[in-house]
């Protein structure tokens, strides 16, 4: 046997695939940066509009800048009738996330620019997608429970306009900067595996639709996308507070994973879960109940301490407090992926625009592990 190429980390891990200006990530230090900007800064002072236009440019819009993207988005917000026709032709126990996949796919059907490459093209294309993928999200869950989909709201932000959408209500504020807060901290996470796969596909000239299914196809396996469904769903499990302790000690004297606790880059706390912890906090205290939050956070006290003291000190990661977050603004446990992909479709289109920006088609080597030099047999020999 033979190596035809250098061995490099199980999973590509620590590899350097290709330059980015977009995301950075310092899992020692806990640190995440879109564009220069830590994310503490930016989900104290921004809003998710702001974020896209960072992502997409490299920088911080101005006020004219803001509302022209604003205005962008809310008209292109609405989707195909046709793109409606095919998700009330899905069978109604369909994965969201396949559901999804598949209608993303269907929108370059109908999109003008079909066709065109162009980086003017590629940016409007980009604004379509981010705009859409919301009402697609919304839309799915209201005709699989027998609603009709809403139409969006021109005056509601991004985030409140998604909420509004889902439920059928216009959101609290609470509600909506929580959201809004969410789709910030999951916009980009540097070369993860779905957007990865997207940069792959773009690598070929494939057209942004194409990228961005890659995306979403990479993002509903489960060792990337929907942790924190898991997490919901282990919470609902415990069910209340008087549960809690047995029912982690079980698990860990097992030598079973408790999902949302421990990251695969970060070595300390996963900074967006410092604020999607005081987010699930503050909505069970404005809803009057924070049994959820509650039972979320002595389930991280207790791994945490019991980890620390066995030299294996890791924290809740960025799905642990969403999903508490998610299922008190009223999101079905199984939309929680898709969700994801509302707020990581403005990461996907600025790396995709990145990548068709200097691009190089990416086509790494592999550690051949077979036979050498094998002597061909007859078959009726074998």
């Amino acid at each position: 046997m033979t190596k035809s190429a250098t061995t490099q980390g199980a999973g590509l891990r620590d590899v350097v695939a290709a330059p980015s200006s977009i995301c950075f990530i310092d899992g020692e230090k806990g640190i995440l940066v879109y564009g220069g900007y830590n994310i503490h800064e930016l989900a104290e002072n921004s809003t998710f509009e702001e974020v896209v236009y960072l992502l997409w440019n490299g920088r911080l819009p101005n006020k004219v800048e803001l509302e022209a993207l604003n205005q962008e988005l809310v008209s292109h917000r609405g989707i195909p009738a046709a793109v409606i026709g095919l998700i009330k032709a899905f069978p109604k126990d369909a994965v969201p996330m396949d559901a999804l996949r598949t209608a993303v796919s269907a929108l370059s059907f109908y999109d003008p620019d079909h066709g065109d490459n162009s980086p003017e093209a590629c940016r409007r294309k980009a604004i379509r997608l981010t705009a859409q993928v919301a009402t697609i999200v919304a839309a799915i869950d209201r005709v699989r429970n027998g609603k009709e989909p809403l139409d969006p709201k021109p005056g509601l932000s991004h985030a409140a306009n998604f909420l509004y959408m889902l439920n059928g209500r216009d959101p609290l504020d609470v509600e909506t900067r929580a959201f809004d807060i969410a789709l910030i901290l999951h916009a980009d996470h540097e070369f993860n595996a779905s957007t990865f796969a997207a940069r792959v596909t773009a690598g070929t000239l494939a057209d942004l639709y194409a990228a961005i299914t890659s995306a979403i196809g990479a993002l509903s396996g489960p060792l990337h996308g929907g942790a924190n469904e898991q997490v919901m769903r282990m919470l609902l499990e415990i069910g209340s507070m008087e549960n809690v302790d047995g029912f982690v000690r079980k698990k860990l004297d097992a030598g079973q994973k408790i999902m949302g606790i421990g990251h695969a880059v970060y070595k300390t706390e996963d900074p967006r879960a410092t604020y999607l912890r005081s987010m699930s906090e503050a909505i069970g205290k404005r809803q009057g109940d924070t049994k959820w939050f509650d039972i979320s956070h002595r389930i991280e006290e207790i791994v945490v301490g019991e980890m620390t003291q066995k030299d294996k000190p890791i924290r809740a990661n960025v799905d642990f407090y969403s999903a508490s977050t998610y299922y008190m603004l009223g999101i079905p446990v199984d939309l929680y992926t898709p969700i994801f992909a509302v707020s990581r479709i403005s990461g996907w289109t600025a790396h995709v625009l990145e990548q068709y920006a200097n691009n190089k088609l990416i086509r790494p080597r592999s550690e051949y592990l077979g036979e050498m030099n094998l002597k061909y047999v007859p078959i009726d020999q074998r």
